[in-house]
């Protein structure tokens, strides 16, 4: 609690004992506060990039999984033009040709557990055309088309890796 004297007192340079704290001098304080945050967050992240931390060339390499395949052979003989279509390479991926001259063959490696399929059309001359489809060497199916525009198609199932498989087949 201030004395009678020092409450007369006069305020400002002239009385020593009277200090002023200007609200500059409290803004100042918290704007080197942030400076000083900014500071240590920028210093961080040049330790991060010094020391290789975000260098995506120093991350270690993704592991992926290996899934188990089986190699598929289609075929299509005859003779004539046909277009096919089959499932290649990936999960979901297929494979198209158009008016290709027959006979035809494709060897592709697919993942366990998928269908591998092959789908025959005849163009509007017609004509004869089988397909087959084999499984790691074994025959699994056989399909013929006739006629213009005739149709077939071969498919089999690939089981899963570890699943049980009968006597001789794939």
């Amino acid at each position: 609690m201030p004395t009678t004297e020092e409450a007369a007192a006069p305020e400002g340079p002239e009385n020593p004992a009277i200090t002023r704290v200007s609200r500059r001098a409290d803004e100042r304080g918290t704007d080197r506060g942030g400076v000083v945050v900014a500071a240590v967050l920028l210093l961080a992240c040049a330790l991060f990039v010094a020391f290789g931390v975000l260098d995506p060339e120093k991350t270690p390499p993704k592991v992926r999984a290996t899934v188990p395949t089986a190699e598929v052979t289609y075929e299509v003989l005859g003779e004539g033009t046909a277009d096919i279509t089959y499932r290649a390479a990936g999960d979901d991926e297929a494979g198209v040709v158009t008016r290709v001259g027959l006979p035809w063959r494709k060897t592709v490696s697919l993942p366990a557990g998928t269908s591998p399929s092959v789908d025959v059309t005849l163009d509007e001359k017609g004509g004869t055309a089988s397909c087959t489809l084999a499984v790691r060497g074994a025959h699994v199916q056989r399909g013929t088309a006739t006629g213009a525009f005739g149709r077939t198609t071969c498919s089999g199932e690939l089981p899963e890796e570890g699943a049980a498989r009968p006597e001789g087949a794939y």
